[in-house]
């Protein structure tokens, strides 16, 4: 059974937390920290963050770490600007960031433990969790409005769903980019880019700069079709929701989250390497009952947690395919404004 981060005791924590950290920024100073604090920046949605922060807590670290949380974009370029000058001890980021990063900067310390993947990773980081695309359906409102169940990708460019279709914009969350992917991945990009501008005007003002806006107008009924992440779908389906989801006949791509540890020297801070093992080896379960996607041999998932059709993109992501794909993205933008 997934979990939703709007039950009551997720909302307790995000508001104690928000409190806490009102209450260290006046006492402390923007910024400042205790001399034995592990620094943690990250990505990461607020379901991992609780996840995370409840197993270090859970495991004798409470006190002795602050999390700062980024956008995917924001994080990277500071990744990639400030290597190993970068505040933070510990990261936890898109995996295609940290391989830039590393390839770069240099900036990351090989793990001193074995990671059990399932598939073969760098030894600077280790996943810790994984999110796939699909489409998202509201069952109300498709109903309501007698639209068909679009079982592809480029189903979503018909005319049959303008005004009814919510998408991310590439340029402000990967989510999109699952999207982009299986487009290129099947049809090449020329035709991706003209598929594209087509979704682009059905989506017409629901273009959507967070991930996880799509799934938010769905549940809200402001939409009948999106894409964007599948668990969220699936979460919202097992809880009685009007939401349902398709798998897409381009297949369900996937973007991985990596955490690892800065490389500063002798001013390495000593436990966050401990940290991190203890996020791997004790948080999984947590983490898993919001991101079901197996990364660690033994772990197994609900039989409809995991696209059947689950795919990779034929090239390594990296931070220049990222860009490659935001330009496509651009360029279908453009063609509509003329």
């Amino acid at each position: 059974m997934f979990k939703r981060k709007s039950t009551r005791k997720f909302k307790a924590v995000a508001c104690f937390a928000a409190v806490l950290a009102l209450c260290f920024t006046v006492f402390t100073g923007c910024g400042s920290k205790e001399a034995s604090q592990v620094v943690i920046y990250s990505n990461a949605d607020d379901e991992a963050v609780a996840a995370m922060t409840d197993t270090l807590n859970d495991n004798g670290y409470e006190g002795k770490f602050i999390f700062q949380s980024f956008g995917t974009s924001e994080l990277g370029g500071k990744l990639l600007a400030e290597g190993t000058d970068i505040e933070a001890d510990i990261v936890t980021m898109s995996s295609y960031y940290m391989d830039s990063a590393q390839e770069q900067n240099s900036m990351f310390q090989d793990l001193d433990f074995d990671v059990d993947t399932i598939k073969e990773v760098p030894s600077y980081y280790a996943p810790f969790l994984a999110n796939q695309g699909a489409i998202l359906l509201n069952t109300e409102v498709m109903k309501e409005n007698n639209l068909p169940t679009p079982k592809s990708l480029k189903d979503l460019a018909k005319p049959v769903y303008k005004g009814f279709i919510s998408v991310v914009d590439i340029e402000g969350s990967s989510t999109a980019w699952l999207m982009v992917q299986a487009l290129v991945d099947a049809y090449g990009e020329k035709e991706a880019q003209k598929i594209l501008e087509d979704i682009y005007t059905n989506a017409g003002a629901h273009m959507e700069q967070s991930g996880s806006g799509p799934i938010k107008k769905v549940r809200a009924g402001e939409v009948a079709i999106g894409f964007g992440l599948r668990h969220q779908a699936v979460a919202d389906k097992e809880e009685g929701l009007p939401v349902d989801f398709v798998d897409p006949t381009e297949g369900n791509f996937t973007l991985t989250e990596g955490i690892g540890i800065i490389d500063k020297g002798d001013d390495t801070n000593k436990l966050a390497m401990e940290m991190v093992r203890c996020i791997i080896e004790n948080g999984r379960s947590k983490l898993m009952e919001y991101y079901p996607v197996p990364l660690y041999n033994g772990e197994k998932a609900d039989d409809n947690a995991v696209s059947k059709n689950s795919k990779e993109f034929k090239e390594p992501l990296t931070v220049e395919l990222l860009e490659k794909h935001q330009a496509l993205s651009e360029a279908a933008k453009e063609a509509l404004a003329k």
